[in-house]
């Protein structure tokens, strides 16, 4: 009797003879239900954001290729091209915005990231009561500005302010903190690094515990100082963190906005009587709110966003050229 031929490797269509098809997962094929749970998940943001920001962006450059104003009845539908970017790059009120913004947000920006770097060292360190304090620096962050601009006025009020009177115990005169370029800007400038040092401190705090302490520990052993360890470890390590808040700071006070208007007693968004605080944001509520010339208004908005990429773009180019020098 011969013996009989062994049966051949059974083979599905489309498999290798010899080799078993992988089986699923459960012994399912996938639903078409699955592949899209994961795009399904992350709609609502995408969705979210073109309804809240792309379109508001591309309507409002619309907007300021037209005439619309409210005081002219049907100049909505009026398209007038580039008229109003025009008018912006001659209108001497919108270039005094503009400086105000940039010197409001020098002199409230640098102040500010060097305390919150100073105070954020000192969180770092032994500190009795550290948990209690750093809730305390972020006390004044979620405070509401219209509180803030409350306290601070009656701070700097020019006749009955304690600014005013500690000034006169030095032998100084009183000086009217509402009116002129130097104390109207030093006074909103107060406001602002009151407000956001807390914050920067805390963004400052987590890098340093991120810091591994055998680099401390090393420099201590080799006779570094507390000054030195702070200047060769400290720094280099906080340098991504310090170029994030310096673009952050940068981009918040180029649309600053509440304290200059809040610290303005007449309300109007002139920003003083010689638009001495008048910010760029606030000339634009001013134009849109007070004004009704919508297009003018969007114009300064789109002139306000391509200023603000430009300034983040030489940040990001500076950023870049101090981590090829490393």
């Amino acid at each position: 009797m011969t013996p009989s031929a062994p049966a051949p490797p059974s083979v599905r269509p489309g498999g290798v003879p010899g080799r078993r098809a992988p089986a699923l997962r459960g012994g399912r094929a996938p639903r078409q239900g699955s592949v899209l749970t994961p795009y399904a998940l992350v709609s609502p943001f995408f969705l979210c954001f073109a309804v809240f920001s792309l379109f508001p962006l591309a309507f409002t450059g619309y907007v300021s290729l037209t005439g619309w104003n409210t005081r002219r009845e049907g100049s909505e539908a009026t398209f007038v091209g580039l008229e109003n970017y025009r008018h912006l790059v001659a209108d001497p009120d919108a270039w005094n915005a503009l400086r105000n913004t940039i010197g409001i947000g020098m002199l409230s920006a640098v102040p500010q990231l060097l305390l919150a770097l100073w105070i954020a060292h000192l969180l770092n360190g032994r500190l009795r009561g550290r948990l209690f304090v750093r809730m305390g620096v972020l006390v004044p962050y979620i405070t509401s500005v219209a509180s803030v601009a409350i306290i601070f006025n009656g701070l700097f009020a020019r006749d009955f302010g304690p600014v005013n009177w500690l000034l006169g115990l030095a032998g100084c005169d009183p000086v009217d903190w509402h009116s002129g370029l130097l104390p109207s800007w030093t006074a909103v400038s107060v406001m602002v690094i009151w407000r956001w040092t807390g914050y920067n401190a805390l963004i400052y705090l987590a890098a340093m515990q991120a810091i591994p302490p055998e680099l401390y520990e090393a420099a201590a052993i080799d006779g570094a100082g507390g000054w030195r360890q702070f200047l060769h470890i400290t720094i280099p390590s906080l340098r991504p963190t310090i170029i994030f808040t310096v673009i952050v700071s940068t981009i918040g006070s180029m649309q600053l906005f509440g304290e200059p208007y809040l610290f303005d007693l007449t309300r109007n968004a002139n920003g003083g009587a010689a638009r001495e605080y008048q910010t760029f944001v606030l000339y634009i509520y001013q134009q849109f709110w007070f004004n009704g010339r919508y297009g003018y208004a969007s114009a300064l908005a789109w002139a306000l966003f391509l200023i603000i990429v430009v300034i983040v773009l030489v940040n990001l180019v500076l950023a870049r050229r101090v981590r090829g020098e490393d």
